[in-house]
């Protein structure tokens, strides 16, 4: 069983410091077993006051980091020098040096700024709060930013943008151990959206709409019962009862994407979810998720995945 351990520092935040348990400790294999133990540490295995105005107790200290297939760490409002100088204190330097080579590292929100400071995310991709993108690119000009997406997954360290992002971080990984099939009963289990790619939009200053005003919200549900074939944006535009440029403007401000790749990144979630669970052959999964041709749905599932239909299919099938 993968081991996730936690490492609370003081003055963290006790919703981020809740993300992990509740998301891995919700997911299980087909006869109900845990996937994932999940265990949460400070330093020295005494409480941290969190940022709540209150104590968390722990019943381990960053020895247990040795022993861990996935470190997290979650945000705190006591930086300190991680933040103000770009230097991490020696306590938690000391901590992180106890972590074994290829273990994955993950920080939410801005426990990129510790993440950083060890030198984690030196000529690497990352991110963290967009409130906080400017500071941390310069306390950091080494690590490749990037203030627009929800997460950022470069293989053994990843890190999320801030709060909730951290959900949609720690699905992610779910789905990347165990398909999306385990990653969408986790989702619903915590009554969360089962899946926010990491490179949507960050929700930047974007005001709720009113209740008046119009959204995509129908057109996507009616396009999401039409998977199986293929959708012009002229009908989703005549479906929403509006021209195509406001159609794709009303997508940009609500999804964070154009329609068409809204659609692209649809089609493919449907085709895995349909290598996991069916015998299908690959061309018919094709045409089910509305591709017009095996070769356009074998090129679009690996740009979006990483790997190809048959190779997603060899790993997840099995398991579901």
């Amino acid at each position: 069983m993968h081991r996730v351990v936690v490492l609370a520092l003081d003055g963290v935040i006790p919703f981020e410091l809740g993300i992990p348990s509740r998301i891995f400790g919700e997911a299980t294999g087909p006869g109900g077993e845990p996937l994932y133990e999940v265990i949460t540490c400070t330093l020295d295995g005494r409480p941290v006051t969190g940022s709540a105005g209150f104590t968390i107790g722990v019943e381990h200290d960053a020895d247990a980091l040795a022993d861990a297939g996935t470190v997290v760490i979650p945000p705190s409002d006591a930086l300190g020098p991680a933040r103000e100088h770009g230097l991490l204190p020696e306590p938690v330097a000391e901590a992180l040096s106890r972590i074994r080579p290829g273990t994955r590292i993950v920080s939410i929100c801005t426990a990129s700024y510790v993440l950083a400071a060890a030198g984690l995310l030196d000529d690497r991709p990352a991110t963290t709060h967009w409130r906080e993108t400017e500071h941390f690119q310069r306390t950091f000009p080494r690590v490749k930013v990037d203030p627009g997406v929800l997460f950022v997954d470069d293989g053994d360290v990843l890190t999320s943008a801030g709060a909730a992002a951290g959900v949609d971080l720690c699905l992610h990984l779910v789905r990347r151990d165990h398909g999306s099939e385990v990653a969408n009963r986790v989702a619903r289990g915590c009554v969360v959206p089962p899946w926010r790619d990491g490179g949507q939009a960050q929700y930047i200053e974007r005001p709720v709409p009113p209740p008046s005003q119009a959204t995509t919200t129908h057109t996507r549900a009616w396009a999401l019962k039409h998977l199986d074939r293929p959708v012009t944006l002229p009908e989703l535009a005549a479906h929403a009862q509006t021209s195509v440029r406001t159609l794709t403007r009303r997508f940009r401000d609500e999804v964070g994407m154009t329609p068409g790749q809204w659609l692209i990144r649809q089609r493919v979630e449907h085709a895995r979810h349909l290598l996991e669970s069916s015998d299908l052959a690959i061309d018919q999964i094709a045409g089910q998720s509305g591709f017009g041709a095996p070769s356009s749905f074998r090129q679009h599932f690996r740009a979006v995945i990483g790997v190809s239909p048959a190779t997603y299919r060899r790993t997840f099938h099995a398991e579901t």
